[in-house]
């Protein structure tokens, strides 16, 4: 590497969609449950998510747009048995409330679920390497991934550099939530590094929590396998119980990484102890370990919070800066341990606080919202379609959100024939804005 060169990590959010609403839909997730039916606002959702993405450029890092997918997504009715035009389709899917919810939820919003990454340094082809999340735990979610698929192709299109897998088989046994689960610990993010798995269950066990362990050990084994990693530089550890009935949903909410920290939460593993020994044991750089205490911040005000769905993120020469809501600042025992965190001889020095409550709301917050990709200049530059953010792109999305997005919605008002053509008319546009091609979305072909 050249002094000069980038190489680092690229962060993609996902563009909220307008039919962001508070539909409850997640089993397990206690901040969508508790917000279920109340008025969302699309508009102020966008403009969040948006503002925080902006807000990394202007403080020097990389950063990425995901566009958010077509919904209603009415295509998935010509299977089910429904016929004829869109707005008959429509008719009929509102006939059933719980039916046409899952078909509108915004949830690509999440980008985190996306997919997993693994750089190119970790690939023994030298390729950076993405399999697209199946997220069959969820109906709505699982919706997803066929166009995550063609969005990550039609990104990451130079096939000299990027793999780009398809989803894993949509069994139980190979239930995959995408990087939400997965950490990678390194020196530095342009170099070889460690990729840790943690999944929530065994596929083939008789799984009893309280709620749904979404990602199994055999999908991130499959994974490992398709990404070409080396085995000694590879780790599968299980998310607790504990964690996960509490409502920590995915590992990202209780724990995280960057480049040489482990930040995590004391009831984050079920063998915190076996997983410190195994990354020292095969990393070549000396791990920092930064665990927060139950007595310090209780499990649920680390949920509440999302203390650890914050962004940890790196600038050569400086301390880490953590990108963390709102919320954050508001809940007494999160706000004391930052505060402390930063005078502390630990690699991270300073908070920055933004407001996603939007995306909160439903379950979401900074992390959730990006897809973490470590790239070089010349991986950037390959990039065709207009998805990094710089100033222009920026203004033209922010006013693109203006024209078309509704100021308010609630889950009953996905019915609306005018929505969904106005989503359509939206999107069309919006493919242009970003130079992703004719016939992106289904609607399009």
């Amino acid at each position: 590497m050249t002094a000069n060169k980038f190489y680092g990590e690229v962060n993609f959010d996902g563009l909220i969609g307008m039919t962001h609403n508070y539909g409850g839909l997640s089993f397990g997730n206690i901040a969508s449950a508790n917000n279920k039916a109340r008025p969302a606002s699309p508009k102020n959702a966008a403009k969040q998510g948006l503002a925080k993405a902006w807000h990394l450029v202007q403080l020097g890092y990389k950063q990425g747009i995901f566009p958010p997918q077509e919904r209603p997504f009415l295509p998935i009715l010509n299977k089910i048995g429904f016929e004829g035009d869109k707005r008959h389709l429509l008719q009929q899917a509102a006939q059933d409330k719980r039916l046409l919810a899952n078909i509108s939820a915004a949830s690509s919003m999440w980008a985190a679920n996306a997919g997993t990454v693994s750089p190119k340094y970790d690939c023994t082809d030298n390729k950076i390497h993405f399999t697209p999340a199946n997220l069959i735990t969820n109906t709505h979610r699982a919706l997803e991934a066929a166009q995550t698929t063609k969005m990550l192709k039609t990104i990451f299109c130079d096939e000299r550099r990027f793999m780009v897998h398809n989803p894993l088989p949509n069994q139980g046994v190979f239930a995959d939530e995408g990087a939400a689960n997965f950490m990678r610990m390194s020196a530095q993010h342009g170099q070889k590094g460690i990729e840790i798995f943690v999944y929530g269950r065994d596929g083939f066990e008789n799984y009893d929590g309280k709620f749904p362990a979404r990602q199994t050990l055999q999908s991130f084994e499959a994974i490992a396998r398709n990404h070409l990693l080396e085995c000694d530089k590879t780790i599968f550890t299980r998310q607790s119980q504990k964690a996960i009935d509490a409502g920590a949903f995915h590992n990202d909410v209780v724990a995280s990484a960057n480049e040489n920290i482990l930040f995590y939460h004391e009831y984050a593993f079920e063998d915190e102890e076996g997983l410190k020994k195994e990354i020292a044991k095969k990393c070549d750089f000396e791990p920092v370990f930064i665990r927060v205490d139950n007595d310090d911040v209780p499990i649920q005000d680390a949920i509440k919070s999302y203390l650890f769905n914050t962004q940890i993120l790196s600038k050569m020469g400086e301390r880490m800066t953590i990108i963390a809501p709102m919320e954050c600042y508001e809940t007494p025992s999160v706000k004391k341990y930052l505060d402390e965190l930063v005078t502390r001889n630990t690699p991270i020095g300073a908070v920055e606080y933004v407001d996603v409550r939007q995306s909160m709301n439903n379950g979401g917050g900074p992390a959730c919202l990006r897809l973490r990709v470590v790239m070089d200049d010349d991986d950037i530059k390959s990039i065709k379609a207009r998805v990094m953010l710089d100033e222009g792109l920026y203004h033209d999305l922010v006013n693109w959100v203006d024209k078309f997005y509704p100021e308010t919605l609630l889950p009953e008002d996905l019915d609306d024939f005018s929505l969904l053509e106005n989503n359509y008319a939206a999107l069309d546009e919006l493919t242009k804005i970003m130079r992703l091609g004719d016939n992106f979305y289904d609607f399009q072909k």
